[in-house]
């Protein structure tokens, strides 16, 4: 009898509308941005988004990191197998966000923020890179309460599997707790993403009391790189980083993969 993953997959992340567009150098220097990088849009880098769009051939993109994850992931599994929760304003934004999940067969449970637009993410491709900035908007609003109400916890606990990106420690650190403290109670498998060099940098207190929930931490090399500054491991060098993270405390009995 085949086993049935209908909600086994839930995700939490920043639901933004991504604005892609090939720029030169030139813009990047004048946001002060670095080639291959993501951060959040602080006052002075809110000019860029109408620029892109008025200046560059842009593109608009259904995106957030979590939610692509998720969309990913449910074009390879059986249909309704995975969920994605976030903050979304009452717009048009809204809308393109959850029709391309939609047309993945990704299921949504947004919570709306009806006095703030849907959040966009500039994307900066000068050759190989990426530089990523962030207005998160309405999608920084996200509050436990939504996925604490039993109507939508009920996805919590007939999900196998939980995927949050680091991204959401700026966001609601209190769902971050709650949905780990279940997984481990539960028997279930929490999985997070590093997401960005910042995460670790700034939110080191945050990252520190989740990593021992942690069953799977995804993150690349710049990201790790910043994960063992953080914690002071005194290497650069990305298998030692990574068994040291693998090693650090845990809660509960399984081994945790890095």
């Amino acid at each position: 009898m085949a086993q049935d993953l209908r909600g086994a997959l839930v995700g939490f992340c920043n639901p933004l509308l991504d604005i892609s567009a090939v720029v030169d150098d030139g813009l990047l220097e004048q946001y002060k941005l670095k080639a291959n990088d993501a951060i959040l849009a602080s006052p002075e880098h809110l000019p860029l988004f109408p620029t892109l769009i008025e200046s560059y051939e842009a593109k608009f993109l259904p995106g957030g990191a979590g939610q692509n994850a998720l969309r990913g992931a449910q074009l390879l599994l059986p249909a309704d197998s995975a969920v994605f929760v976030g903050a979304v304003g009452e717009d048009d934004y809204a809308q393109k966000l959850k029709g391309a999940a939609e047309k993945a067969g990704l299921r949504t449970n947004y919570m709306v923020n009806k006095a703030k637009p849907t959040g966009t993410c500039a994307l900066l491709i000068t050759g190989p890179n990426r530089s990523m900035v962030a207005n998160l908007s309405a999608a920084e609003t996200y509050q436990f309460s939504h996925i604490a109400e039993p109507s939508n916890w009920k996805l919590i606990e007939q999900a196998k599997v939980f995927y949050i990106t680091g991204f959401f420690f700026t966001v609601s650190p209190e769902t971050i707790d709650a949905v780990a403290k279940h997984a481990l109670e539960n028997g279930k498998t929490f999985t997070m993403n590093i997401s960005a060099p910042f995460v670790p940098q700034f939110y080191k207190e945050a990252v520190e009391k989740t990593i021992p929930y942690i069953d799977i931490l995804f993150g690349n090399e710049t990201e790790a790189a910043a994960l063992a500054a953080a914690f002071d491991f005194g290497t650069d060098d990305i298998k030692v980083i990574a068994k040291r993270v693998a090693d650090l405390p845990r809660a509960g009995d399984k081994p945790r993969t890095v």
